[in-house]
Protein backbone atom coordinates (compact mmCIF):
# COMPACT_ATOMS: atom_id res chain seq x y z
CA UNK A 1 0.00 0.00 0.00
CA UNK A 2 2.70 2.50 0.99
CA UNK A 3 4.42 1.65 -1.87
CA UNK A 4 1.37 2.19 -4.26
CA UNK A 5 0.83 5.73 -2.41
CA UNK A 6 4.51 6.57 -3.30
CA UNK A 7 4.51 5.56 -6.81
CA UNK A 8 1.13 8.26 -7.31
CA UNK A 9 2.62 10.72 -5.68
CA UNK A 10 5.52 10.44 -7.74
CA UNK A 11 3.82 9.92 -10.66
CA UNK A 12 1.11 13.21 -9.76
CA UNK A 13 4.62 15.26 -8.94
CA UNK A 14 6.48 14.37 -12.57
CA UNK A 15 3.40 15.31 -14.50
CA UNK A 16 2.77 18.77 -13.33
CA UNK A 17 4.13 21.72 -15.05
CA UNK A 18 7.45 23.18 -14.32
CA UNK A 19 6.97 25.75 -11.57
CA UNK A 20 10.38 28.08 -12.82
CA UNK A 21 10.57 30.98 -14.77
CA UNK A 22 12.03 29.22 -17.59
CA UNK A 23 9.32 26.45 -17.44
CA UNK A 24 11.94 23.57 -18.64
CA UNK A 25 14.57 21.62 -16.51
CA UNK A 26 18.64 22.88 -17.01
CA UNK A 27 19.93 21.28 -19.60
CA UNK A 28 23.15 20.38 -17.53
CA UNK A 29 21.54 18.18 -14.84
CA UNK A 30 18.42 16.89 -17.07
CA UNK A 31 20.28 13.55 -17.57
CA UNK A 32 20.73 13.29 -13.72
CA UNK A 33 17.18 13.92 -13.22
CA UNK A 34 16.28 11.38 -15.87
CA UNK A 35 18.26 8.23 -14.17
CA UNK A 36 16.89 9.62 -10.41
CA UNK A 37 13.03 9.13 -11.52
CA UNK A 38 13.71 5.92 -13.70
CA UNK A 39 14.41 4.41 -10.39
CA UNK A 40 11.49 3.30 -8.45
CA UNK A 41 12.01 4.47 -5.43
CA UNK A 42 12.58 8.23 -5.78
CA UNK A 43 11.56 11.06 -7.61
CA UNK A 44 13.19 14.48 -8.09
CA UNK A 45 10.89 17.51 -6.99
CA UNK A 46 13.24 20.38 -7.52
CA UNK A 47 16.78 20.85 -9.27
CA UNK A 48 18.99 23.56 -10.41
CA UNK A 49 22.07 22.87 -12.43
CA UNK A 50 23.90 26.25 -10.83
CA UNK A 51 23.04 29.82 -12.02
CA UNK A 52 24.23 33.23 -11.77
CA UNK A 53 22.14 36.13 -10.99
CA UNK A 54 21.50 39.62 -10.19
CA UNK A 55 19.02 40.95 -8.09
CA UNK A 56 17.16 42.85 -5.97
CA UNK A 57 18.08 42.63 -2.41
CA UNK A 58 15.40 41.91 -0.06
CA UNK A 59 14.71 40.15 3.07
CA UNK A 60 11.58 38.58 2.04
CA UNK A 61 11.12 35.73 -0.72
CA UNK A 62 8.73 37.54 -3.66
CA UNK A 63 7.97 37.69 -6.95
CA UNK A 64 9.99 39.91 -8.83
CA UNK A 65 12.94 40.32 -7.35
CA UNK A 66 15.26 38.91 -10.16
CA UNK A 67 16.68 40.71 -12.64
CA UNK A 68 19.01 38.46 -14.63
CA UNK A 69 19.28 34.62 -14.55
CA UNK A 70 21.81 32.78 -16.65
CA UNK A 71 22.45 28.63 -15.92
CA UNK A 72 25.93 29.10 -18.17
CA UNK A 73 28.99 30.49 -18.48
CA UNK A 74 29.10 33.91 -18.84
CA UNK A 75 31.55 36.75 -19.88
CA UNK A 76 32.93 40.27 -18.75
CA UNK A 77 30.80 42.19 -21.85
CA UNK A 78 27.68 40.60 -21.41
CA UNK A 79 27.60 41.34 -17.79
CA UNK A 80 28.30 44.85 -17.84
CA UNK A 81 25.89 45.32 -20.28
CA UNK A 82 23.12 44.15 -18.14
CA UNK A 83 24.89 46.08 -15.09
CA UNK A 84 24.32 49.28 -17.47
CA UNK A 85 21.11 48.51 -17.97
CA UNK A 86 20.09 48.11 -14.70
CA UNK A 87 21.87 51.35 -13.63
CA UNK A 88 20.81 53.73 -16.56
CA UNK A 89 16.90 52.47 -16.23
CA UNK A 90 14.47 55.04 -15.64
CA UNK A 91 12.47 54.62 -12.39
CA UNK A 92 9.30 52.63 -12.96
CA UNK A 93 5.54 54.19 -13.80
CA UNK A 94 3.22 53.38 -10.87
CA UNK A 95 2.03 50.41 -12.28
CA UNK A 96 4.62 48.91 -14.53
CA UNK A 97 4.16 45.93 -16.89
CA UNK A 98 5.38 42.90 -16.02
CA UNK A 99 7.56 41.67 -18.82
CA UNK A 100 9.89 38.80 -19.22
CA UNK A 101 12.16 39.06 -22.11
CA UNK A 102 14.42 35.93 -24.01
CA UNK A 103 15.99 37.95 -27.24
CA UNK A 104 16.40 34.75 -29.28
CA UNK A 105 16.32 31.18 -29.25
CA UNK A 106 19.96 31.22 -29.25
CA UNK A 107 19.27 32.75 -25.56
CA UNK A 108 17.01 29.90 -24.60
CA UNK A 109 19.70 27.13 -25.16
CA UNK A 110 22.11 28.81 -23.52
CA UNK A 111 19.47 29.02 -20.52
CA UNK A 112 19.23 33.01 -19.96
CA UNK A 113 16.58 35.47 -19.48
CA UNK A 114 16.85 38.91 -18.96
CA UNK A 115 13.57 39.87 -16.77
CA UNK A 116 11.98 43.56 -16.66
CA UNK A 117 9.86 43.01 -13.27
CA UNK A 118 6.81 44.87 -11.44
CA UNK A 119 8.89 45.42 -8.46
CA UNK A 120 8.37 49.53 -7.38
CA UNK A 121 12.38 50.68 -7.62
CA UNK A 122 13.48 53.56 -5.17
CA UNK A 123 16.45 55.82 -6.23
CA UNK A 124 18.20 53.70 -3.28
CA UNK A 125 17.49 50.51 -4.54
CA UNK A 126 20.15 47.75 -3.74
CA UNK A 127 20.96 44.97 -6.39
CA UNK A 128 23.03 41.99 -5.64
CA UNK A 129 25.29 39.22 -7.95
CA UNK A 130 24.75 35.60 -6.86
CA UNK A 131 26.51 32.75 -8.22
CA UNK A 132 24.56 29.70 -6.69
CA UNK A 133 25.79 26.29 -6.43
CA UNK A 134 23.56 23.08 -8.46
CA UNK A 135 21.03 21.80 -5.96
CA UNK A 136 18.72 18.60 -6.24
CA UNK A 137 15.37 17.71 -3.77
CA UNK A 138 14.83 13.81 -4.35
CA UNK A 139 11.41 12.51 -2.30
CA UNK A 140 12.72 8.27 -1.29
CA UNK A 141 10.32 5.98 -0.63
CA UNK A 142 12.68 4.62 2.43
CA UNK A 143 14.89 6.02 4.91
CA UNK A 144 17.40 3.78 3.24
CA UNK A 145 17.29 4.79 0.35
CA UNK A 146 17.71 8.22 1.28
CA UNK A 147 20.33 7.15 3.25
CA UNK A 148 22.33 5.59 0.12
CA UNK A 149 21.33 8.69 -2.13
CA UNK A 150 22.87 10.70 0.51
CA UNK A 151 26.04 8.96 0.41
CA UNK A 152 26.23 8.50 -3.29
CA UNK A 153 26.02 12.51 -3.49
CA UNK A 154 28.54 13.02 -0.85
CA UNK A 155 31.28 10.42 -2.77
CA UNK A 156 30.29 12.85 -5.74
CA UNK A 157 31.16 16.40 -3.92
CA UNK A 158 27.94 17.74 -3.04
CA UNK A 159 29.24 18.18 0.31
CA UNK A 160 26.35 20.47 1.87
CA UNK A 161 23.43 17.52 1.79
CA UNK A 162 21.12 15.93 4.35
CA UNK A 163 17.69 14.31 4.93
CA UNK A 164 14.67 16.02 5.58
CA UNK A 165 11.86 13.73 7.18
CA UNK A 166 8.32 15.04 6.72
CA UNK A 167 6.24 12.06 8.60
CA UNK A 168 6.77 8.94 6.31
CA UNK A 169 8.45 11.05 2.89
CA UNK A 170 12.00 11.57 3.16
CA UNK A 171 13.48 14.07 1.25
CA UNK A 172 17.09 14.08 0.33
CA UNK A 173 18.42 17.58 -0.08
CA UNK A 174 21.63 17.27 -2.24
CA UNK A 175 23.77 20.74 -2.49
CA UNK A 176 27.25 21.50 -3.85
CA UNK A 177 29.42 24.17 -1.82
CA UNK A 178 30.11 26.82 -4.90
CA UNK A 179 28.80 29.81 -3.69
CA UNK A 180 29.47 33.65 -4.33
CA UNK A 181 27.04 36.87 -3.04
CA UNK A 182 28.27 40.60 -3.01
CA UNK A 183 25.66 43.75 -3.29
CA UNK A 184 27.15 45.69 -6.55
CA UNK A 185 24.49 48.20 -7.22
CA UNK A 186 23.36 50.92 -4.85
CA UNK A 187 21.98 54.27 -5.41
CA UNK A 188 22.02 53.09 -9.28
CA UNK A 189 25.72 52.86 -9.14
CA UNK A 190 28.25 50.25 -9.43
CA UNK A 191 30.41 49.59 -6.79
CA UNK A 192 33.01 47.73 -8.19
CA UNK A 193 35.25 48.38 -10.89
CA UNK A 194 36.09 46.12 -13.79
CA UNK A 195 39.59 44.20 -12.38
CA UNK A 196 36.61 42.73 -9.90
CA UNK A 197 34.02 41.71 -11.90
CA UNK A 198 36.77 39.81 -14.29
CA UNK A 199 38.12 38.46 -11.44
CA UNK A 200 34.51 37.38 -10.42
CA UNK A 201 33.56 36.29 -14.21
CA UNK A 202 36.20 33.58 -13.63
CA UNK A 203 35.50 32.81 -10.44
CA UNK A 204 31.77 32.14 -11.16
CA UNK A 205 32.67 30.32 -14.34
CA UNK A 206 35.08 28.36 -12.40
CA UNK A 207 32.52 27.06 -9.81
CA UNK A 208 29.80 26.59 -12.91
CA UNK A 209 32.23 24.53 -14.13
CA UNK A 210 32.83 22.16 -11.05
CA UNK A 211 28.97 21.60 -10.00
CA UNK A 212 28.53 20.38 -13.43
CA UNK A 213 31.43 17.77 -12.57
CA UNK A 214 29.57 17.12 -9.35
CA UNK A 215 26.57 16.66 -11.24
CA UNK A 216 28.16 14.32 -13.56
CA UNK A 217 29.75 12.06 -11.19
CA UNK A 218 26.34 11.51 -8.90
CA UNK A 219 25.14 10.72 -12.74
CA UNK A 220 27.68 7.96 -13.37
CA UNK A 221 26.91 6.06 -9.81
CA UNK A 222 23.26 6.46 -8.91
Amino acid sequence: MLQNNFLQRKKDILSKLDKSSKKIWDLKIINLCDKINKNSNYYTTSSCSGRIVLMLDSEKKEEGLFIWISHDLINLKELKEVLEKIALSPQPSPQPPALKIINNKKNLIKNKELIVNNKQLTKDSLFKFKQEPCILHVACEKLEGAQILLNKAKLAGWKKSGIIAFGKRFICELNSTEKIEFPIIKNKKLLVDDEFLKLIVEKSNANLKKCWEKIEKLEKIV
